[in-house]
């Protein structure tokens, strides 16, 4: 496999589901056609979907800045926030301290799962699709249903469509409305459904009610839909951070293997999801980050190359302050466990050697 690179912003062609058009992902041809948008149209439906709600809204909600940004803009618009959270897998000091900065401007509903049940299902995913933090995509897509089904509210606000601020196929940018079938195919799921889960190692239906959400008909007959925020105003992470900040949020560079230091603040396991993520596909989250800012026009794509060339990937033995055997530990693994699973699933052929423990992508070596 050969790693081709945008020609505008960083992200290369390994990334799945994103098409390259004349040498240019998506994502960036996403971003340039902002301007043509008709805002002020989107902002009268956005006005329409809140008054057909009433004004009550749920905001699935880390603490983070983007779900800080989206709870206060919609209080801002005079709605009745709840901000629901679905606990990460190993919470950090600063995610707590965010979660309780936010209920202090709206109220909060937080639901934490069996954590001895999270474990297992952390290990399990990691070696089943090398993906260590499924509970948590899964249950922060699913929570939320189900506290809004229970609770009679109609309306849901998630972030950005992924689809079109990172990229995805192309036509899946446009979508305003986030249904589960979308949840399931592009949010993290990897194919993986709760149901896989049940009867190993001793996990119950009742246990993965955390990670399930009610049926396409019940929310239907409920009338709950889910929205992104992102569709009906143009979305910038750098503007939500500014205004969480404000807000009381705080935050701080995670390592070395990120960009942007008010992302990820809330849990420590993160950290071998986005290494796993490099290992998979020649990308991790300092590209990620770094390719909006490219697109934006916040650094050159030069810049921002050497940047990924010098940090991208970079082993996680530290991650915000704690060493990465107490990361595994939590997963019921230990380092050189993980390790292992980190090498089933490295995509050999994109890297050439490895060093203190990253491997080095052969156009850098």
């Amino acid at each position: 496999m050969s790693l081709v690179r945008c020609k505008t912003c960083c992200m290369p062609s390994s990334r799945p589901d994103v098409p390259f058009t004349d040498g240019e992902c998506q994502a960036c041809i996403n971003y340039r056609s902002r301007p043509a948008i008709d805002w002020g149209a989107r902002r009268e439906k956005l006005n329409q979907v809140l008054e057909r709600c009433d004004g009550r809204v749920i905001v699935p909600s880390s603490g983070g800045k983007d779900s800080s940004y989206i709870a206060l803009r919609l209080k801002e618009l005079g709605c009745d926030v709840t901000a629901v959270t679905a606990t990460t897998c190993h919470l950090t000091p600063l995610g707590r301290a965010n979660i309780d900065n936010l209920a202090r401007h709206v109220r909060t509903i937080e639901v934490t799962p069996n954590m001895i049940v999270r474990g297992k299902l952390n290990r399990l995913a990691f070696e089943l699709v090398g993906d260590p933090s499924w509970g948590e995509h899964v249950s922060i897509h699913r929570v939320p249903f189900r506290v809004a089904y229970q609770n009679k509210v109609h309306a849901l606000f998630y972030g950005e469509c992924s689809n079109d601020q990172y990229g995805g196929p192309k036509g899946t940018e446009a979508t305003y409305i986030m249904t589960q079938r979308w949840a399931s195919e592009f949010a993290g799921f990897l194919g993986m459904r709760a149901a896989d889960f049940i009867g190993i190692e001793g996990i119950t239906e009742r246990d993965m009610m955390d990670y399930s959400a009610p049926s396409d008909a019940e929310l239907k007959e409920a009338d709950v839909t889910a929205y992104f925020l992102g569709w009906f105003e143009s979305w910038d992470s750098h503007r939500n951070a500014t205004v969480a900040k404000a807000a009381g949020m705080q935050w701080e560079l995670p390592g070395p293997m990120n960009w942007w230091p008010h992302e990820n603040q809330d849990s420590y396991q993160v950290a071998f999801h986005d290494h796993a993520m490099y290992r998979k596909f020649g990308f991790g989250r300092l590209c990620s980050q770094i390719s909006v800012d490219v697109r934006s026009g916040l650094i050159s794509r030069d810049e921002a190359m050497r940047i990924v060339a010098e940090r991208d990937g970079l082993f996680p033995h530290v991650y915000f302050g704690i060493p990465a055997e107490d990361i595994c530990a939590r997963m019921g693994m230990t380092l050189n466990e993980v390790k292992v699973v980190l090498n089933n699933f490295t995509a050999w052929d994109l890297f050439d050697g490895v060093v203190d423990g990253r491997p080095i992508l052969k156009e850098f070596s």
